[in-house]
């Protein structure tokens, strides 16, 4: 009996683990599409995904009880089940009914893996959309069967659209509470397809759907014999995937890091943006354009026999050449371009408008560097798709404007290639995301532009002036005393036979200046106009004094990069504001506090003192003589 009975026990836990290593394999080579679902204020989109949850079976047994629990607190509409409480999870979002946050939900079925993200309808947390967009292959637009297509509508459509998603499935949600009116649902559908045409879908799946009852989410409805299209989980499990398109694309991988073990095993590490990569290819390194072969393709299973788009791996080659984080490997044959000029589309993110010419960290793909965006050509109206003028981008606003960076980057067209053409604009004293931007092509005078180099150096001029060139950049509050102070360092340096040039706020505003305002903005480009004439200056061996209000640390920032180590020198004339304001000099502080003058720092302009400067001047504990003194002091010891 023993024998008969341990028989059967031993064959089924064999059948048992069979089953699962058949399963685990399944799973692991099912494909995975990420998808969002977008749309207006209540739409259902927290709803569908519920729903589509709940029928995948997606559900463990505690959750579904604290859901029915949750569900008969918050009284849903007759309802047992409030399908958007899996979905909406922060406590705003249940108090309030809608989604604030981006929502990311995994589920599986027999034929593929699925990672949505739930986005918020909200005009105010469209940034948040553009969050969760900017990895999916496909979009789910809900519209309210009731409604039809609202602004929101169009604004995430144009986004997904921008952001080079190409599969679009158009979800007329609620039709239960039309009746299932097909008449509705062709309305909704030749609307949306004039709007559709009008940005450049062409192409997009229509669905009468009802996530409430679940009509045509997981199986065809009877309620809409009308509809002879596939259900929405059919047409996720079915539809194309764009990675296929990408493996025929020409190799491109963004070096994430260089894996060096130990001293005989030296690879690169990365995520393989396009194409694919075998040993024996011929490679090229970005932006150094050195060439070698691939030896091998790594990864933690074992070497590969090719690599292909969506894996990462580590790539060895057959020569040392000189590649490092945030260069790009390429098909050595179809190589990218490099560039540091470009046109872009740009998508605001941040509560602070753009300020054109402040310096920004630019990141796409592994490679971070400093980028300045110049004022929009256009705005875009999502509305009409009209062009608007504008000098800046707003939270939420969509703009089309020109940047330069500090040195070439490696890229291709964002619809080319979303890794390489995708960037993300960070501010430098925050470290916030403040925009996420496409690049369209590089400016022609980028390939064309080149530095032109001269036979007489910069040391040269410095050597027969028999001097140090420097920067004295003199910041403080309107009255602080800068101008009198750096006038005084100029006679002195002069006594010296130092050759000098003194370049005051006032005086530059009247020539090279004249034609900026007082808006942030416009302090930005005055900033930057003068540093680069400072740079110049330095170049010609001369000592440099400003005397300008430049109320923003990343201005001052910027100055300081464009300068040789050591030659920038920041003189901070720290008066208080009470005391600049008592001297009064030219009237100004009376205007602004009387509403007359607008933007004017320390009364509705901020100034953003220096942290760490090389020199402070206390105005109030020594004379405008001695400040200059010990400016000079500091300068030539």
């Amino acid at each position: 009996m023993a024998t008969t009975t341990e028989e059967p026990i031993y064959k089924t836990d064999a059948l048992i683990a069979e089953d699962i290593d058949a399963y685990l394999d399944l799973h692991q080579h099912k494909t995975l599409l990420r998808f969002i679902t977008c749309g207006s204020v209540d739409d259902g989109k927290s709803t569908l995904i519920g729903r589509l949850l709940y029928d995948s079976k997606m559900i463990f047994e505690d959750q579904l009880a604290a859901l029915e629990a949750d569900s008969k607190r918050v009284g849903t509409q007759g309802q047992e089940i409030d399908f958007a409480l899996l979905v909406d999870g922060l406590a705003a979002e249940r108090e309030q009914g809608i989604t604030i946050d981006v929502a990311y939900r995994f589920f599986g079925t027999e034929k593929r893996k699925f990672i949505v993200a739930d986005t918020p309808g909200h005009e105010q947390y469209t940034r948040n959309m553009v969050t969760g967009a900017s990895t999916a292959d496909l979009a789910v637009i809900l519209i309210d069967a009731r409604k039809g297509v609202l602004t929101q509508t169009r604004r995430h459509s144009y986004l997904a659209h921008l952001i080079g998603i190409r599969h679009i499935v158009l979800a007329v949600n609620k039709m239960d509470l039309v009746e299932y009116s097909q008449e509705r649902f062709d309305e909704i559908v030749a609307d949306y397809r004039t709007f559709a045409q009008s940005i450049g879908i062409t192409d997009f799946v229509p669905m009468p759907i009802s996530g409430f009852k679940g009509d045509n989410i997981t199986g065809k409805s009877p309620n809409t014999p009308w509809y002879d299209g596939p259900a929405l989980m059919e047409h996720l499990e079915t539809v194309e995937l764009d990675q296929v398109s990408d493996q025929a694309k020409p190799f491109r991988m963004a070096v994430q890091w260089v894996n060096r073990p130990n001293l005989d095993f030296r690879g690169f590490s990365g995520q393989i943006a396009s194409g694919s990569v075998k040993p024996g290819d011929a490679i090229r390194v970005l932006p150094s354009g050195k060439m070698s072969t691939v030896s091998r393709v790594v990864t933690m299973g074992g070497d590969l026999q090719q690599g292909i788009a969506g894996q990462s791996v580590t790539i060895t080659l057959a020569d040392e050449i000189d590649c490092s984080r945030g260069d790009v490997i390429a098909a050595a044959d179809h190589p990218p371009q490099a560039a540091d000029q470009f046109e872009t589309t740009i998508v605001w993110m941040a509560d602070e408008a753009m300020l054109p010419g402040r310096p920004y960290w630019l990141k796409t793909a592994t490679q971070t560097v400093t980028a300045n965006v110049q004022a929009p050509k256009y705005q875009v109206n999502v509305n009409t798709m009209e062009h608007l003028a504008a000098k800046t981008l707003e939270l939420n606003a969509i703009g089309v404007a020109n940047l330069s960076t500090d040195r070439p980057l490696v890229f291709e067209p964002y619809e080319d290639n979303r890794t390489l053409g995708g960037f993300i604009l960070i501010d430098k004293i925050t470290n916030a995301t403040v925009a996420a931007g496409m690049i369209h092509f590089s400016l022609s005078r980028a390939q064309n532009v080149h530095w032109q180099a001269t036979d007489v150096t910069r040391e040269s001029h410095a050597s027969l002036k028999n001097q140090k060139p420097a920067v004295l950049w003199l910041t403080g509050l309107s009255g602080a005393g800068k101008s009198t102070i750096a006038n005084l360092v100029e006679k002195k340096l002069a006594r010296m036979n130092r050759h000098t040039f003194l370049l005051d706020g006032d005086n530059v505003r009247h020539g090279l200046n004249k034609d900026l305002g007082f808006t942030d903005a416009d302090r930005v480009e005055n900033i930057r106009r003068v540093g680069e004439v400072a740079k110049l200056m330095t170049d010609a061996g001369l000592i440099v004094i400003t005397a300008f209000i430049s109320p923003f640390r990343a201005e001052r920032d910027m100055v300081r990069a464009m300068m040789a180590p050591g030659e920038f020198v920041e003189v901070h004339i720290d008066t208080p504001l009470a005391e600049a304001e008592a001297r009064d000099v030219k009237g100004l502080y009376a205007k602004a506090r009387a509403g007359e003058l607008k933007n004017f720092t320390g009364i509705d302009s901020p100034y953003e003192p220096p942290l760490d400067p090389e020199i402070r001047i206390d105005t109030t504990a020594m004379t405008a003589d001695e400040a200059a003194d010990a400016i000079i002091a500091r300068l030539i010891p």
